[in-house]
């Protein structure tokens, strides 16, 4: 039953107090009719004696206190969904934004969700293929985990996330894949950026996109992924498609969500954000995952800048207690021209070892990641040294480490934004970059694993100068 009022009592940054109002619930929508006949939207903030506080979506400019009606719909907000998303783009509230038809609904749905129950939660345990090295290699994906991107201002976090949401699959066959991408206080540029880079390639066939403008209402920011992961459950649950959200920007969410805070004059935490924080992101990253007898399943990667490059800023601190693990970007690795610049030391997935191995990616995937980073850690122990004593100081088996490092950035981490190696490749691409060892240097690869995948590479190494020669 829709109840009108006309007892605005107060208007605060985006936040319009109304008095006198009967049972209405917390987070229903309602509809603010100004003086003029304009129509604004809203949501129900808090509701207690009598009071509903709301945010009005569109922004509270131009609201007269005496002349606007405002209307309780007396329901959440909600989405319509329909196989039809697939291909579709959004505003961040989920309004068509492409210049395509309005979804016919096949149902809609809360953007709140459902908390899934844990004892039916299934755990993640197969490989998403990024078509990236330094994730598929050594911090590989796996269906219905949570791995954030931690970036920073400046890095091409955007390229890397157009990157995954253009190359990511599923390995097997007939498997239904899509990609839900959402953005959140983007620039113009940005978001033609990343649908013409879907369009042009075709991966916007199998996407649904939801774009939230830096210029757009902050409001609305915090909307924007709840959308995105009501479609994904959609796809998900009710279609049996193994479905990839990416999250970028979470910090202009978080961000958001302060601004929020502060105009309702709640009591700040750490750093001006509000005190549930923590609970708020988890709302959102807890609805990836995958359900006992459900063959979908939600895979979520978000992505965040790290304000001032600190780690233990409040976004990526609590999103990393959320998660299950991160993949970290390096100004350093950026300023060599490595691309991505993905640090693969600090970097973790939590979960890899569930999706990797025998029937997965490769037997050899575990031992070769491990021996990879081992030697690797070495050289860039050994890089500092150089710097700090010169290259004179170092031994032979020094220098040896120090140039695995080098070749190891240079042709194992990057590989460009549109270069997309399968598994095989990127495993294949580490065995031959620790070729340059002797089977007895490797302590970390099983002696049959090096047995069997090993002297390929050491034979194609020595017939190139043989090929030179002739």
């Amino acid at each position: 039953m829709i109840k009108e009022y006309q007892t605005v009592r107060d208007i605060s940054g985006p936040l319009v107090l109304v008095d006198q109002v009967g049972e209405v619930k917390y987070n229903d929508i309602v509809t603010v009719e100004l003086g003029d006949g304009t129509v604004r939207n809203g949501q129900i903030l808090q509701a207690e004696k009598g009071k509903a506080l709301i945010q009005v979506f569109e922004g509270t400019h131009g609201i007269d206190v005496k002349n606007s009606t405002v209307r309780f719909l007396n329901k959440p907000l909600e989405l319509n969904v329909a196989p039809d998303l697939l291909g579709r783009v959004f505003t961040g509230l989920g309004v068509p934004k492409d210049d395509g038809p309005k979804i016919i609904p096949a149902d809609r749905r809360n953007i709140n969700g459902n908390a899934i129950n844990p004892f039916g939660r299934d755990y993640p345990n197969e490989f998403i293929q990024t078509g990236i090295s330094t994730i598929d290699g050594l911090n590989p994906i796996v269906r219905g985990q949570k791995l954030p991107i931690f970036s920073a201002s400046g890095l091409p976090h955007d390229d890397m996330a157009a990157q995954i949401a253009r190359q990511a699959t599923i390995r097997g066959e007939g498997e239904q894949f899509a990609v839900v991408f959402a953005a959140m206080g983007i620039t113009f540029e940005a978001a033609q950026f990343f649908i013409n880079d879907l369009t042009q390639t075709g991966a916007i066939e199998r996407s649904v996109m939801f774009i939230n403008l830096a210029d757009d209402p902050a409001i609305e920011r915090i909307a924007t992924p709840r959308f995105a992961l009501t479609a994904a459950e959609y796809l998900a649950f009710d279609l049996d498609m193994h479905v990839l959200v990416i999250l970028n920007d979470m910090t202009n969410y978080c961000d958001a969500l302060r601004e929020i805070s502060a105009a309702r004059k709640e009591v700040p935490g750490r750093r001006g954000y509000p005190g549930y924080l923590y609970t708020d992101l988890a709302t959102i990253y807890e609805r990836a995952g995958r359900i006992k007898e459900k063959k979908g399943s939600i895979t979520m990667l978000p992505v965040l800048t790290m304000p001032e490059d600190d780690k233990t800023h409040p976004v990526p601190d609590l999103t990393g207690y959320i998660t299950e693990g991160q993949i970290i970007l390096s100004r350093s690795l950026q300023r060599k021209g490595i691309t991505p610049p993905v640090d693969a030391l600090p970097s973790l997935s939590r979960l890899k070892d569930k999706g990797i191995g025998e029937g997965k990616t490769r037997e050899d995937h575990a031992d070769l990641y491990n021996q990879l980073y081992a030697a690797y850690s070495r050289g860039k122990d050994v890089q500092e040294l150089a710097t700090i004593m010169g290259e004179a100081a170092l031994s032979d088996e020094d220098r040896k480490y120090m140039e695995f490092a080098n070749q190891f950035e240079a042709r194992y981490v990057s590989q460009g934004y549109y270069e997309n190696r399968t598994i095989e490749q990127t495993l294949d691409l580490g065995w031959e970059l620790l070729s340059m060892f002797t089977n007895a240097e490797l302590k970390r690869i099983d002696e049959k694993l090096i047995a069997k995948y090993m002297p390929r590479f050491r034979k194609e190494k020595t017939e190139e100068p043989a090929e030179a020669a002739k």
